[in-house]
């Protein structure tokens, strides 16, 4: 969506430059920054002093417990301090095993304080005596990020030597856009929330992007591909990738600007700033693009990832290879959740640990941890924080992913049901409600192009007669989109529920007060863009319609998280489900 406002640019550059522009960073230092910020007597959270000690650590750990929120200037204090720590770090860490300790390895949290404490609990806090490597996707999804960040900043701080980093594919300011971090900020720190997030953009560019445990164990987020050059990696300037989301700009290295060959990369009218080499150059954006966003798999060679639009998908053989050419024994990666919280393959060169449980749900996984000793096997710990359902045998675990997916691959359907129902009855010539399974497998896929097994799962989808053949309407019985405005236009409920994440990621970027309300004028712009990028025709009066409904306190301004909610999808077996409990 960032590459593609090119064409409203001229009728509104203020606009684009807002989408484009980075937020102006402030490198006056902390203190004329952090320095107007005051503690008042009233704050009943937790009070660190600086320099920090161990203390802070717990002092800070039982204030979250009881969800106290700590105050915007320890935040930023902390994020500063730990910029200028993190400059000073290589782009992979290097650490080793002694007879006396043991390296504990954690995979992705997406803000679960829970899991977090939990493993505190049962393996100890961060110490000089107990080293922690954590792999990246520390925030979003969760509730608590900023919490977990700040546990593992401090204990960073501490114990920088002892406490690894790594850089994941959601320590990115625009994937936080969409999945919840920003939104988890600006809720917590109404008036500092702002420059947090800047400062934090600065700090996740500087994350480091893997660690080396003797010389042996790779550790990063996301996997290889059979282009990864560990050399170059090595020395890539890792601060210039403020996002992976976001292409590098070709630029000519004499006049500084976009070179002719790349036009309309960017919108015009966005000036680049700084000079070329502030930009990191496309083989090295794909080499971090690569290590942080890619997945490991059985089939041999190396093909795009497109599940993810990112990375790609690596077999036993590019691993072999790579880990040869590297003197290396082992590639321990994250980015995937696994029922058992961990998973070995690739003849055991490649370890996938999770460390979020419940995932997806209550009891949908385990969580897990491995520790690396001196000359010793890897050990592996597995948890779960809701105890009702630690005990579940792995087969409910799986089936409680696979109901997930399928309650999402709903949801994507009746997006899409006016679509769906038009390529149904073109299929279906004798007016008769139903198709043969490859004629429904085909309007599937040629509507969605999901590329799915469609056969496979349409005993979970749609009924089938005795004939086989399908009964197509069936697809849309058990959900439906809530309308919010009966007058509505099915087509435009459809489209806001379609594409509602991106929707929440322009409101994020156009309410510049963070406010977490849109004026009319707000509204309008937001559509302008949206329209544009999808080229969608929906006239004026509609939207106007539609912000006048939604306006129900008629004040001028609408919450947009309201507004979202309106468009919800309702899962009517759920319900059913929930009153026969109810009548049990």
């Amino acid at each position: 969506m960032l590459e593609n406002y090119v064409h409203i640019q001229e009728k509104d550059p203020t606009l684009v430059n807002r989408l484009f522009g980075c937020a102006p960073q402030d490198d006056r230092g902390r203190q004329e920054c952090v320095g107007i910020i005051e503690v008042p007597e009233s704050y009943s959270g937790p009070r660190l002093q600086f320099p920090l000690n161990t203390n802070s650590l717990t002092i800070m750990i039982e204030a979250f417990k009881k969800q106290q929120i700590l105050h915007a200037y320890y935040v930023l204090e902390i994020l500063f301090e730990t910029k200028e720590a993190m400059k000073q770090m290589p782009n992979f860490t290097h650490i080793r095993t002694c007879p006396t300790k043991e390296i504990t390895i954690c995979g992705d949290l997406h803000g679960k304080l829970e899991d977090l404490l939990l493993i505190f609990s049962k393996n100890g806090l961060p110490s000089g005596y107990n080293p922690y490597v954590f792999n990246g996707d520390f925030v979003d999804r969760g509730k608590c990020s900023i919490e977990i960040l700040m546990i593992l900043f401090v204990s960073f701080l501490l114990y920088g030597d002892d406490l690894c980093l790594n850089r994941g594919n959601h320590e990115d300011f625009l994937m936080n856009m969409r999945y919840g971090f920003t939104k988890e900020v600006l809720s917590k720190y109404k008036i500092h929330g702002k420059k947090i997030l800047q400062v934090l953009e600065e700090v996740f560019a500087w994350l480091p992007l893997g660690t080396i445990i003797d010389d042996e164990i790779l550790i990063m987020h996301g996997g290889i591909s059979e282009s990864t050059d560990l050399n170059l990696l090595h020395h890539i300037e890792r601060n210039k990738m403020k996002s992976v989301l976001m292409p590098p700009v070709p630029v000519d290295k004499d006049s500084g600007t976009e070179t002719k060959k790349n036009k309309g990369h960017v919108p015009r009218g966005v000036k680049l700033s700084g000079s070329p080499s502030d930009y990191l150059t496309k083989h090295e954006w794909e080499q971090v693009i690569d290590i942080l966003w890619s997945d490991p798999r059985g089939k041999r060679g190396c093909y795009p990832n497109t599940c993810r639009g990112g990375g790609c998908y690596f077999g036993p053989d590019v691993t072999s290879k790579f880990l040869n050419k590297n003197h290396l024994k082992l590639l321990i990666r994250s980015h995937e959740c696994k029922p058992e919280g961990y998973e070995i393959c690739h003849d055991g060169k490649v370890i996938t640990v999770f460390s979020a449980s419940n995932y997806y749900e209550e009891g949908s996984n385990r969580g897990a941890y491995i520790k690396v000793g001196f000359c010793t096997t890897l050990r592996f710990f597995q948890y779960q924080v809701t105890k009702a359902t630690c005990l579940r045998p792995l087969h409910q675990r799986v089936n409680t992913i696979e109901s997930s997916a399928i309650r999402i691959l709903k949801e994507r359907m009746v997006s899409r049901k006016t679509d769906l129902i038009r390529s149904f009855q073109l299929q279906d010539r004798t007016k008769s409600g139903k198709i043969s399974m490859g004629q429904w497998a085909f309007s599937m896929e040629n509507t969605l192009g999901l590329n799915l097994p469609w056969r496979t799962l349409s005993s979970h989808l749609v009924l089938t007669d005795d004939d086989g053949n399908i009964d197509y309407m069936t697809c849309f019985h058990d959900i439906q989109i809530q309308k919010p405005v009966k007058e509505a236009q099915s087509a435009l409920i459809e489209t806001l529920y379609r594409y509602r994440s991106d929707l929440q990621i322009i409101f994020n970027v156009i309410d510049s007060d963070h406010s977490g309300l849109i004026s009319m004028e707000e509204f309008h712009s937001m559509w302008k863009l949206f329209c544009s990028h999808y080229n969608l025709h929906i006239g004026d009066s509609q939207v106007d319609e539609l912000a006048e409904r939604m306006d129900l306190n008629k004040d001028g301004s609408i919450d947009f998280n309201e507004f979202l909610k309106a468009f919800y999808v309702i899962h009517q077996l759920d319900n059913l489900n929930k009153s026969n409990t109810q009548l049990a």
